[in-house]
Order: structure tokens, then sequence, then C-alpha cells
């Protein structure tokens, strides 16, 4: 019988006797459960699932019941539950996830609220704290109304990535029903703030690294590769994706017909995981950021802020469906409708998914998913280690399926510019690539900058020979110039 109640209870304490002098070594568990995912105290068996009985169940259950109420704040649900097991009497608390969150245990002049850490229940730290609060609030961090007006920001990253997507314009409008300003007082809300191009929050900001080796300490020279964006999530999205392709060699074989390409990691998995690490972040922490950490083995994307849920996601069986609760549903509904992600909360399956696809791929590299309190990482692991290369030819950069392209990225890698400049050219190519128009107010948009810093972008680029002049368009409109640039680099 106590098998089959423990294998119900999510998750379980267990106690040989009622503590009544010293109700806290139970209560806190109490208070962990109501504030995470609930769970069952088993009063009369020991950690070692071994059943002992309790002497006076019935004073023990009225103990139960009365210290709760005196020492919760405010009081959870719970259900105690009398069982006879091995011919000896034991209860069962069980207390489910509470909905006015947080609760306290009070008592000897303290005040604490208390979350479950695997089979621990720990003090909530400030930032898991202020979410319970904001939970118990029915409110969440982004839906917030901050401190700025809206009228000292402009959203440009967002006015282009909705245009590409929708083909329409962005109505000023949309700024309140998109839930990024409130309306009446014209304030952003942490949202709007997150998306705005000069985000101001000090914590949003995303550290890319390309590590020597398979550890961050790789001999004599530790990075191969690094850089720190801050700014709208949409560029942070759009310039962390731009560092992994940069940092993603390809693999390839010829057959009879065709070319076969072997990434090491599938981009549309590094996409999605990099979209849930910035919109599913924890934004309470201070002095926090996302990580996208690139080693020779694998890719690591960190991100602040566990399971809304307070479970682990180690723990979780993946190949089920996982009931997600959104940390930020504004910014999660604003990326949705860019065509970021979808609202069904379908990220991690699609990132196995998309990882089962490619050539290379085989069980011993699927995704790895771990989380904490603090933390959530997703853990890609490169397709292409250690595998043979007797049958196989390495591209020098990307893969040279498109002449064209590698000729480009040629061009602008050996541009007299620095490694700024070339990132934001290289952004700007695989935004429009041969066929799109483009001007000035276009390349702001996309990269974030002022129009003063676009023009020089452009001047660069046209001194280079990389992108020509086009008539009929309007005035200061460009293209890359595909033949040209070809017959330069080839």
């Amino acid at each position: 019988m106590l098998s089959i109640l423990i294998a119900e209870a999510t998750v379980c304490d267990f106690k040989e006797a009622l503590e009544v002098k010293k109700p806290k070594s139970w209560l806190k568990s109490v208070s962990a459960f109501a504030n995470t995912s609930g769970g069952t105290l088993f009063f009369g068996v020991d950690n070692a699932h071994n059943v002992v009985g309790l002497a006076d169940p019935q004073k023990d259950a009225e103990d139960i019941s009365r210290l709760i109420k005196e020492r919760i704040s405010p009081i959870p649900r719970f259900i105690l539950t009398p069982e006879i097991d091995e011919g000896k009497p034991i209860l069962l608390l069980s207390v489910p996830k509470g909905t006015h969150t947080p609760y306290y245990y009070k008592a000897d002049g303290i005040r604490e609220a208390y979350i479950r850490l695997g089979d621990e229940s720990i003090v909530a730290p400030d930032h898991i704290l202020h979410e319970l609060i904001l939970d118990g609030m029915n409110e969440s961090f982004d839906s917030l109304v901050s401190k700025y007006d809206a009228k000292d920001f402009a959203f440009s990253s967002l006015r282009a990535r909705y245009r590409k997507w929708t083909g329409k314009s962005f109505d000023d409008s949309f700024l309140v029903s998109f839930g990024l300003v409130e309306e009446g007082t014209n304030k952003l809300t942490n949202a709007g703030v997150l998306i705005a191009d000069d985000c101001p929050l000090r914590q949003s900001r995303l550290f890319c690294v390309r590590w020597n080796g398979l550890t961050k300490a790789g001999g004599l020279v530790d990075a191969i590769d690094s850089a720190e964006y801050t700014g709208s999530l949409i560029l942070l999205l759009a310039n962390g994706m731009n560092f992994i392709k940069q940092n993603n060699r390809m693999m390839w074989k010829k057959t009879p017909t065709s070319r076969i390409e072997m990434p090491e990691y599938a981009e549309r998995s590094c996409l999605e995981a990099l979209t849930n690490a910035l919109i599913h972040r924890s934004y309470l922490e201070l002095g926090s950021e996302v990580h996208v950490d690139i080693f020779d083995d694998r890719l690591e994307i960190t991100s602040p802020g566990g399971m809304v849920s307070g479970k682990n996601i180690q723990d979780l069986d993946l190949s089920k469906s996982i009931i997600s609760k959104r940390r930020n549903p504004v910014l999660a509904d604003v990326f949705a409708r860019l065509g970021y992600m979808e609202r069904q909360g379908s990220g991690i399956k699609k990132i196995i998914e998309n990882y089962e696809t490619e050539p290379n791929y085989s069980a011993e590299l699927k995704p790895e998913f771990f989380s904490d309190s603090s933390q959530f990482t997703v853990i890609l692991k490169n397709l292409n280690y250690g595998k043979s290369i007797e049958k196989l030819a390495i591209a020098s950069e990307k893969l040279a399926v498109e002449p064209q392209k590698v000729a480009i990225e040629d061009a602008i890698n050996s541009m007299k510019a620095n490694k700024n400049t070339k990132s934001k050219a290289l952004m700007l190519f695989r935004e429009f690539g041969y066929e799109g128009i483009f001007g000035r107010q276009d390349v702001a948009s996309l990269t974030g900058e002022s129009q003063t810093a676009a023009g020089g972008l452009i001047t660069k680029l046209k001194e280079s020979g990389i992108i020509n002049l086009i008539e009929g368009y309007g005035k200061g409109k460009y293209r890359f110039s595909e033949n040209q640039v070809y017959q330069q680099t080839k």
C-alpha cells in the first residue's frame, strides 16, 4: 500500500513521528509544497520508507491541523488522510500548490517562505520570492508597468520583424494591444522595455563565447571568439543566432546525385533554445544574463531562473507533453506574433525533433536539459565531433553549396573594417540576400544602430563593391552585388 501511495505523490517527505515542540522541521515542507508544485508528508514512515506507525494518530492529526493554521500564513489547502499499512497507522498530509503565494512559515520571530529543491525544502532566494509574490497577485514581471515613457523609446526592430513576418506595417496602436504600453499613461510595461531598441535593463544581456577545447580553460587561448550583446530582445536573438552560425562549421559528403550537408548543430534547435532562454528567463535576478557557450563537443545555452513549476526538467519524462507555465506571458505572446515561437509551449519537443532529423544524429547525441531553482540549461551535442573524415570533406567556412554565398561572406570578412562592422554586414546579407532591396532606415532597424551608423555601414559595403545602388525604388536603395562579388573572390 505504501509504495502505491508514494508513487501517486509527486513529491514526498517522511517523518517517523510528529515533531510538536520543533514543528519547523516539517512545516517548512508544508510551505515549500504550497509554494511550488505540491507534495505529501508521510507521518509514521522513516526515510528508508519503513512503516513504523504512530502511537496516537488522532492526536497527531489534531496537532498537525492546529500548527499549520497557527504557523503558516496564509493558511494553505491541505488534506489529512489516515491509512493502515502493515497493520500500523500512518497519516498522509497532502498539500497542493497554492494560489495565494508566497506561503510563509512564521514563528519564533521568523517569517520565511520555502521552496522545494530536489528532496529538500530551502528558504526561497530573493528573486524566487519576488516571483511568488507576483504569482500570488496573478501578475508577471513582464506585465508590470515601468517608469519609462513610451515616447522616449523606438521600436524599429519590432517594426522591421513584424513587416517581414506579416507583410504589413506595424501600427502604433499595436503597442497597447501587444501589452507593451499601458493605455492612458503611455508608460512602457517591462515587456515594452525589453522589446524597445535601447533596452535600459542592465540584466537583459547576452554573452556568447566560443571556447578553445572542452572546458572554459582550454589552454594558452581560452576563448576563440566572444561577444556581448545588449538592446531589444529581437536584436539579442538575431545577434545570438548570428554568433552561433559563425561558429557552426559544416561537414558534407557527396552522393551520386547530390551533396549531404552535416552541420555541427541543428540551426532550428539552436533558434528554439535561444528563443526560450530569452523569453522564459527570470528578469528579477539583477546582474544576470543569458549565456551561449560553444565548446568543441557541445553548445550550452544557460538562462537565469528554473522552471516556474519548481520542478527540475531532468526529472521529467520528455517523451510526454510537459505542461508549462510561462514566466513572461506577454513576451511569449509577442514572439509568437512575430513567428519566433508557438503558443502551445512545444519548444523542448521541437529542439529534440529537429536534432533527430540531422544526418549524423544518433541516440547518444540527443539534446540534454538541466534545471534547478536558479537556472535552466540546454546542452546541444556537436553532431560532427569525433566523426571520421576519411569519407567526408570539411568546408572551409560555411557549406560551399552556393558559391556566391561563400563569396559574399569571404568578401565581407575581407573588408577593412572591425569585427563588429563585419558582423553587422553579415547580418544584413542574411536578412536581405541578393534579392532584397534596402536603404539606411532598413539597416538601422535591423542592426539597432543610428541612421548615421547605418549610413557608414552602407558606405563601407559600397566602397568594397559588395552592394550596388539600385534605381527605380526611391532614393538611396541598394542590393547585394552577386556577380561582381563572386568574380572578385573566386
